[in-house]
């Protein structure tokens, strides 16, 4: 399968929907961008506030058109809610390669099984359907919520980059670096996240 970036493409399950971010969805974000500052206190370019939020949906719709990058808005199916948002980025595709970042979720919903459904589609697009051979993250390398949680659906600590960006006070952080290559996705990734996913329906 051939990554088209004009393409609208969804990934969903029966707990929640993955769907190309739209300036639409600016209302359907807004109480996390005015109400829950936290969730941006790691890295730098957050949708804190009205302002920021314009910004950040436009930056991400540009890098989309530029194919640079495909962000997703998440639609939790159980509440019939936007909840936050995810993206496809660092693609290189003759080498195989893609990441997954910019990943964040009202306060409500972290930690509820949706981040664990939408990882699993989105690895499941990346090895099964575009055939990558190696999905990357990163994280700030203070933020042990979110390290943990790429922990958990089995990515493998790389190493750390020092000094290498900032945080939303423009104070310079280290960032970890994570990944799954395809034969640990075939070999046992894939069927335990499935299976953690499966928790789902007891939050």
């Amino acid at each position: 399968m051939k990554f088209d970036f004009k393409e609208k493409y969804i990934l969903e399950n029966e707990y929640v929907k993955l769907q190309p971010l739209e300036n639409t969805d600016f209302d359907n974000l807004l109480e996390y961008s005015e109400n829950e500052p936290e969730i941006w206190e790691f890295n730098s370019g957050g949708a804190n506030g009205k302002e920021n939020l314009k910004k950040y949906i436009a930056n991400a719709i540009k890098n989309r058109e530029s194919e640079k990058e495909y962000p997703f808005i998440v639609f939790d199916k159980k509440s019939g809610k936007f909840v936050g948002s995810t993206r496809f980025y660092g693609i290189f595709l003759e080498m195989k390669i893609i990441e997954i970042g910019y990943t964040w979720y009202g306060k409500k919903y972290q930690g509820s099984g949706i981040n664990k459904n939408c990882k699993y589609l989105m690895l499941e697009f990346a090895f099964d359907k575009l055939e990558m051979e190696r999905v990357a993250f990163a994280a700030n390398s203070k933020n042990e919520k979110s390290l943990n949680a790429m922990k958990s659906i089995g990515c493998v600590v790389e190493g750390v980059l020092r000094n290498c960006s900032t945080d939303a006070k423009g104070e310079r952080i280290d960032s970890t670096r994570l990944s799954i290559i395809k034969t640990e996705w075939n070999e046992n990734v894939k069927n335990n996240l499935k299976k953690q996913t499966e928790n789902f329906t007891n939050r």
